[in-house]
This record gives C-alpha cells, sequence and structure tokens, in this order.
C-alpha cells in the first residue's frame, strides 16, 4: 500500500502515565524496541528488505540471544511484567506474499516469530504456494510499487497473502495476525472536511476487518495498525469503541516502556541493511541515556 509516513501526521500526543509508581516502573527497565517491516522480497524498490539481508539480521538476533516477543508479551511488558532482558518485537504491514515466500521459512529456521497486520479485504482464498524452503519454483514477489498497481487493477491474490497461508504460518508459530484495516483507506483525506462522515466510514472499515479476521482466525484481537501510520482525535475515539487498546504507529520518537500508553506504540522502520545496522540500532533504541539524545538528533524536537 501507500508508503508510510515518517512520523505521525497527528498532532494528538499519548497520555504519558505521571503517577510516581508508574516513574518508578519505567526507570530501570530498558525498552522494547518495535521493528516495522513490509517486503522481504528479491525485488527491492522501498520499504523493502532482501531475503539475504533478512537472513542475516534474523540470524544476529538469534545469535545475541533476543526474545522475539508475541503480542501478549508485549503488553504484559507495557503493563509492567517481566519479559526477557533482550526483548523486541518484529512487526510486518499489509500482508504481502514475499511475507510467506521469503519471511516465514527465515524466522522459521531461526525460532524467530512476528506479528503480522493484515489488510483483510485484500486477502482471497485458494491453495497455498511454494515458499522458499519447499524446493519448487516460487512465485513472483513484486515490487512495492508493482504490488500497488495489482492491487488497484483487482488482482490482488497475485501479490497479497492467501487465507491458507496465514493459517500456514500461525500453525508453525512464525507469524500472528491483526487489523490494519479492511481496506487500508485513509478515511481523513476523503471526507476530512465531514467528521461525520470520516468517523462512520473509519467504523465500517474496522468492522469489517474485526469481522473477517474473526471469521478466517476464529478471533479477533485489540491490536490494530494504523494505514501509513495516520490518527487523530476522531480515529482514537472510533479505535477504543470497537474495542482496540493497543495501537502501533510508525513513529519512531520514543520508546516503549513499562506504564507507556499502548495507544501510542513507536515502531522503527526495518532498513535494507545487514546486522551491523540492526546490532547499531537496537542499541541505541535499548539505550536509556543514548536512544533519546539519538531521537532529538534524528527526528527533531517535535513528537508528533
Amino acid at each position: 500500500m501507500n508508503t508510510p509516513q515518517p512520523a505521525m501526521t497527528s498532532r494528538i500526543s499519548p497520555a504519558e502515565p505521571e503517577a510516581g509508581a508508574d516513574r518508578a516502573l519505567r526507570r530501570d527497565r530498558a525498552p522494547v524496541p518495535v521493528l516495522m517491516y513490509h517486503h522481504v522480497s528479491p525485488n527491492n524498490d522501498m520499504i523493502t528488505t532482501t531475503p539475504e539481508r533478512f537472513e542475516t539480521q534474523m540470524a544476529w538476533l538469534a545469535r545475541a540471544g533476543y526474545t522475539t516477543l508475541d503480542t501478549e508479551g508485549f503488553a504484559r511488558f507495557l503493563a509492567g511484567g517481566e519479559v526477557p532482558e533482550r526483548s523486541v518485537l518484529l512487526t510486518f504491514d499489509d500482508g504481502y506474499l514475499d511475507n510467506w515466500v521469503y519471511a516465514h521459512p527465515i524466522l522459521r529456521r531461526h525460532g524467530l516469530r512476528a506479528v503480522l497486520f493484515l489488510i483483510t479485504g485484500c486477502l482471497h482464498d485458494g491453495p497455498p504456494r511454494p515458499h522458499a524452503e519447499r524446493g519448487a519454483a516460487l512465485p513472483d514477489t513484486p515490487s512495492h510499487r508493482d504490488c500497488e498497481a495489482a492491487i488497484d487493477i483487482g488482482r490482488a491474490d497475485d501479490v497479497m497473502l492467501r487465507w491458507s497461508e496465514v493459517q500456514a504460518m500461525r500453525e508453525a508459530g512464525t507469524f500472528e495476525f491483526h487489523s490494519h484495516t479492511h481496506t487500508h483507506t485513509r478515511w481523513d483525506k476523503l471526507h476530512g472536511d465531514d467528521p461525520a462522515r470520516k468517523t462512520a466510514a473509519l467504523r465500517e472499515d474496522l468492522i469489517a476487518s474485526r469481522d473477517t479476521l474473526a471469521r478466517e482466525l476464529g478471533k479477533a484481537s485489540d491490536q490494530l495498525c494504523w494505514p501509513q501510520g495516520y490518527f487523530d482525535a476522531d480515529y482514537l475515539a472510533v479505535a477504543g469503541e470497537l474495542g482496540f487498546r493497543y495501537l502501533y504507529t510508525t513513529d519512531p520518537k520514543g520508546r516503549n516502556l513499562p506504564g507507556s500508553a499502548p495507544s501510542h506504540i513507536h515502531r522503527i522502520a526495518a532498513k535494507d541493511e545487514d546486522d551491523r545496522w540492526l546490532r547499531r540500532r537496537l542499541w541505541l533504541a535499548r539505550s536509556r541515556r543514548l536512544g533519546p539524545i539519538y531521537d532529538y538528533f534524528r527526528y527533531g524536537r517535535r513528537r508528533r
């Protein structure tokens, strides 16, 4: 889908806990970084990591002793519960075919897991296609721009996951699945001059996504990733009404700590670099002293 915004376009700031107990809870705990991927594919243009570099990143995570959390473990951490010292949350947006073809086998090989936010209206039925561990001819995994073009002309099944592949990854334990809305539409752009129409359209979109996940997977969840990272006060209100509590942004500036607001989860965009980039980036993200300094100079003063 459209390229995610580098930072939140909303001016709404998350409510930060102020109680002394919350401050004490946060003081001595390392943050849990959340990484944001889209594609793992040889057809590398934008928001894509090649399989070779994704392999080096995941191999390093495993060697370095990192635990890749599931959303239950991450929620427990935000609430002040215990997780392994070296923890990270891997997330993927949209639900592209290449996540099955390339990312799934690499995660399984290294015993890691990730979270995938699905645009539920783009998935179809059909048998699972080959992936990189099966020794068969692999399906084409187009570039991001070509994926967008295929979806626009009604050929989403050529570039997006099928429900059978979602089920196979879920059973293998490499991915868990949550909502990225049903249509990935920016309703604020379509109906920005009509707040009532905007919120009605968003509500319908989220309900359709929630109902589709419940039908296909047996349950929905309280986890939601905003399309292109955008949200505003109306978006937050609708999501809350529908029971979505954990809201994932594209905002890299800030740290996910015990007591942090689950309605504003910070994520770091993954790069098409080898494990040396990941090692440096996680070291900075987990540093209580250097992390905020890096954010200040990298992203500027304003937190949006």
